[in-house]
């Protein structure tokens, strides 16, 4: 009698066995073809380990977060889908590692930095866990009448992200196996290459713009490398910033699955604060409406990754008050983008009311107040809403908005700012929920000149006294 493994989420070749995207089909097949044609009230069991740290073991209760049985089906096995099970066990970062910094300070237990507005490098903390499952049956002794479980067997470990699948994401085959080629897409060891986003490569942001992106990063990959161009298109300087653990990343090789999907601070705000060579190309003005690109090196130096531009956008004359979304994107990971032209901002307010006597009734004579007397506010609850506007955009941003209208976590981002001392540095982000509920995408054969209107309500009501 043998406990096997039938099917599973299809393997991926590089740094670890499976990488799997949490929102998506992870279906496990288990069969004992003798036991389940000899015994009676079979049942498939699973018990499934999770870690947030180092792989767990299976043969161990230290991990362990549930049990989980099944009957066979028709044809004999036991099928299990472990997505509901292990979804709720990852979440979005939104806070950075302990070791990772903030205009050179570096975090501790004690502080709370944003993500956003890390400098350098931060490991994930929420975003992956290792996951191990054991299988084993479960039936009836004819002849004792027990109950018996026996026949183990450990499927292969595999790592679980806070990412989710398009129904229009290609998956491959193997078999009776199937999954999605993640690693042929984001594990960043050649040119083609990306980081976990399905942004354009090329983007636009204000100089005091703060922004991450996340690295799938192998044990071959060096780190970053930035290259500075003016408003002429000429380099005005190259640097490296290497994920060792001085610069908020890690030592290799590692199990620690935190060192494996790192977030790096690569817009203008996040290099103010960590570059001292964008520091003074910024002093001198050369980087003004420049721009800068920047690319995963590995080991050897060669380019390990597409070269992601980031223009600077020249100063607005019109006046208009730049907003920062960002927003939780499909691979689990952070998108910014900063609407430059028009907003309206409006507030309304939905409080509750009394009835007020209009003197004083509790005093030895009868005191007319004018101040007192008929329909009161009791509370006042006021919430802020937000009118934005792109500017023109191209068909690959407008194919990105998408994920903005479907993103669960959307927040409006500050800009650069000088911080007073011990801030708790709670003004940068504000919960805003995402009100437009229609999008229809435009195409430039259609629509030509293409621009965007969303509208978000702060989740926060404006305090105000209470009666």
């Amino acid at each position: 009698m043998a406990t096997l493994i039938e099917q599973q989420p299809l393997s991926n070749p590089g740094t670890f066995d499976k990488v799997l995207p949490v929102g998506q089909e992870i279906i496990y097949t288990v069969s004992n073809s003798s036991v389940v044609s000899t015994y009676t009230n079979v049942k498939f069991i699973a018990e499934v380990h999770i870690s947030n740290s180092t792989p767990p073991n299976a043969n161990t209760t230290n991990d362990l977060v549930g049990t989980f049985k099944t009957t066979p089906n028709n044809a004999g096995v036991g099928m299990f889908d472990f997505r509901p099970v292990i979804e709720s066990f990852v979440n979005a970062d939104n806070l950075a590692r302990q070791g990772s910094a903030y205009k050179g300070t570096v975090n501790t237990s004690d502080s709370s930095i944003p993500i956003h507005l890390i400098d350098k490098y931060s490991g994930n903390i929420n975003t992956m866990r290792w996951c191990s499952i054991k299988f084993m049956v479960e039936y009836v002794d004819a002849l004792t009448g027990n109950l018996v479980t026996n026949d183990e067997v450990i499927a292969g470990m595999f790592i679980v992200f806070n990412g989710y699948l398009k129904y229009t994401d290609e998956l491959i085959l193997s078999g009776v196996n199937f999954g999605y080629d993640l690693y042929s897409n984001f594990l960043l060891d050649g040119v083609t290459k990306k980081f976990l986003s399905n942004a354009p490569t090329s983007q636009y942001a204000n100089l005091d713009d703060y922004g991450t992106v996340s690295l799938l990063m192998p044990y071959t990959t060096r780190g970053i490398e930035i290259t500075y161009f003016d408003s002429s298109s000429s380099a005005i300087g190259v640097e490296q910033i290497n994920h060792n653990v001085a610069n908020g990343g890690f030592v290799y090789p590692q199990a620690d699955i935190q060192a494996l999907l790192l977030y790096f601070g690569l817009f203008p705000a996040n290099l103010q604060g960590s570059s001292t060579m964008f520091q003074n190309l910024v002093s001198l003005g050369t980087i003004q409406d420049g721009h800068y690109e920047i690319y995963a090196l590995d080991t050897t130096g060669q380019v390990a990754s597409e070269v992601y531009t980031i223009k600077l956008n020249c100063p607005t004359l019109k006046g208009y008050e730049p907003i920062r979304l960002t927003w939780l994107n499909q691979w689990g990971a952070w998108d910014y983008y900063t609407f430059k032209m028009k907003s309206t901002k409006t507030i309304s307010t939905k409080g509750s009311t009394y009835q007020q006597l209009g003197g004083s009734w509790n005093e030895s004579a009868y005191r007319i107040d004018s101040f007192k007397g008929g329909k009161k506010a009791f509370r006042v609850n006021a919430t802020e809403k937000i009118s934005m506007n792109t500017d023109f955009v191209s068909e690959s941003e407008s194919v990105w908005f998408e994920e903005l209208i479907n993103s669960p976590e959307v927040y409006i981002l500050e800009g650069f700012k000088t911080d007073t001392t011990n801030s708790a540095l709670n003004k940068y982000v504000t919960p805003v929920r995402l009100t437009t509920s229609n999008y229809t995408k435009k195409t430039v054969a259609n629509d030509r000149l293409m621009q965007y209107t969303f509208e978000v309500e702060k989740s926060k009501t404006l305090r105000t006294q209470a009666v």
